[in-house]
């Protein structure tokens, strides 16, 4: 047991783990653990549906323009298992915040190399809004056959409004943050291939630093500042013009 959790502390995702945990500790994020692990557990059909086909998304559309990395690595599934990373998982259930496991694509494959990797980029969170709108239809029709008070319930009924709304609320907000143009993040990967940013002179040193970076601004709060008014905005608009239109 303590050799396992030295091995944990030595590991970077051990590390990242624990920095987040301590950070939505420090935030009052577990200040109610019982109401925090309760409405986790609504999320978690968000989480499971959001970072799945997020994932298979990359995969299927690197797949599309012939590069056979994803299949042989049997990424072109929606199967959770594929596509959910452990230490990632965890991460979201503790502190909020986590990663799934990462498509790899080969661009040797490509006809257009810049063109075919901007769309394999977009393709996650393309699929994360898509996701958002399809479930805000459901929840529509379920809101307007039970009535738009089912939410306030702790019936059945209530409980499976709540998960759908959290359905919206988690892709939504897996799309915006993956757009956020810091490596490894889906939004770098466009902006490189917009700007045919591999011929500067800082890209591979922003790239192989992006995590940290990306750390760095979870850590001090930066992307929390930059989610939240974008999330909510998104969110209240699909709110207001699909679900209880």
């Amino acid at each position: 047991m303590k050799e396992n959790l030295k091995n944990l502390l030595r590991s970077g995702p051990g590390i990242i783990l624990i920095l987040l945990l301590v950070t939505n500790f420090l935030d009052g994020g577990l200040s109610n653990p019982k109401t925090y692990f309760f409405n986790m557990l609504l999320t978690l059909p968000g989480i499971i549906v959001g970072l799945s086909f997020h994932e298979f998304a990359h995969a299927l559309a690197s797949n599309a323009f012939g590069d056979p990395t994803p299949k042989i690595q049997g990424r072109l599934t929606i199967n959770p298992a594929k596509h959910i990373d452990p230490f990632g998982f965890v991460a979201l259930i503790l502190c909020g915040f986590g990663w799934g496991i990462p498509v790899q694509i080969d661009n040797r494959y490509y006809k257009r190399p810049r063109l075919n990797e901007f769309i394999v980029s977009i393709a996650g969170v393309t699929m994360n809004f898509l996701i958002a709108i399809l479930f805000a239809v459901i929840t529509r029709f379920a809101i307007s056959t039970w009535g738009r008070d089912v939410v306030l319930d702790d019936s059945i009924q209530g409980l499976i409004t709540k998960i759908l709304l959290y359905v919206v609320m988690v892709n939504i907000t897996l799309m915006v943050f993956n757009l956020i143009p810091v490596p490894p993040l889906d939004g770098f990967g466009l902006v490189t291939e917009l700007f045919n940013l591999r011929k500067t002179s800082w890209y591979y040193t922003v790239y192989q630093y992006g995590g940290v970076i990306l750390l760095l601004m979870l850590l001090f709060g930066v992307i929390s500042k930059i989610l939240h008014p974008l999330t909510s905005g998104i969110y209240s608009a699909i709110l207001q013009g699909i679900i209880l239109a």
